[in-house]
């Protein structure tokens, strides 16, 4: 059974294992325990039968006005059977106070988001690709 909680009380490294399939540096699990720690909102998918998050999603937030939604993951093993949606729509509850939520997407992604009421705008960014694992780098 899937449950959905958000707070990371009781959620291990070896919880967390198996995200960030296509990276080609990503976070190891104490990192994402850090990352999420560290986000303004999150929200877990803990697969309760096996003791595994199988689906996260976070949010940065100034908590006035805006708030930046940098990561949704499923584990491939669990996609394709609306985790991915009810996430969004959990974390889009949790933000609906606020004037405006943003995100970044790849393109293929595009119809994903406007099935949840979001639209296409453009969008600059910058990457610092050796710092992809969550190690800081000078």
């Amino acid at each position: 059974m899937i449950q959905f909680i958000y707070e990371t009380t009781g959620i291990t490294p070896s919880m967390v294992e198996g995200f960030f399939v296509d990276w080609p540096s990503h976070p190891d699990p104490t990192a994402h325990i850090q990352l999420l720690q560290q986000s303004s909102h999150i929200v877990l998918a803990v697969d309760e039968d096996v003791n595994q998050v199988v689906g996260f999603i976070t949010a940065i937030s100034d908590g006035v006005l805006s708030a930046y939604i940098p990561l949704l993951e499923v584990l491939p093993a669990y996609k394709n059977r609306g985790i991915g949606n009810e996430l969004v729509e959990r974390m889009k509850k949790q933000l609906s106070h606020l004037y405006m939520v943003d995100l970044g997407c790849d393109d293929d992604l595009v119809p994903y988001y406007k099935k949840h009421g979001m639209f296409q705008t453009n969008a600059m960014v910058l990457r610092n690709y050796g710092a992809q694992s969550g190690n800081i780098t000078s």
